[in-house]
């Protein structure tokens, strides 16, 4: 099972196991990682389960879907690294994913 670290916007770590096949957001609700609301369920119809992909992730984690995008519209403080959890789906190649969350969520 890949591992995926969390850091809090206080840079708390939280480093979690999930199955592949699982998305980012649903290893942090299992997990209870504090910041990632995620109130659609991960119906990607909302922006509360905002995350910003670690640089060096972000080519293997790609780029988000229009979809996507547009809900990110929502989110406070987007950046170019901005991802919402709930559509990275983990890979095995995804073993050690470092996502930082923002102070709040949209």
């Amino acid at each position: 099972m890949p591992k995926i670290t969390f850091f809090t916007h206080e840079g708390k770590e939280f480093t979690v196991e999930a199955p592949v096949g699982s998305t980012v957001m649903e290893a942090a609700i299992r997990n209870s990682v504090p910041g990632i609301e995620a109130e659609c369920g991960g119906a990607c119809a909302c922006a509360t389960c905002h995350v910003y992909v670690d640089k060096a992730w972000q080519e293997k984690t790609g780029e988000p879907s229009p979809n996507e995008e547009d809900m990110l519209d929502f989110a406070f403080e987007v950046r170019p690294n901005s991802r919402l959890s709930c559509q990275i789906r983990l890979r095995d190649e995804f073993d050690g994913l470092i996502v930082r969350i923002p102070e709040r969520q949209g």
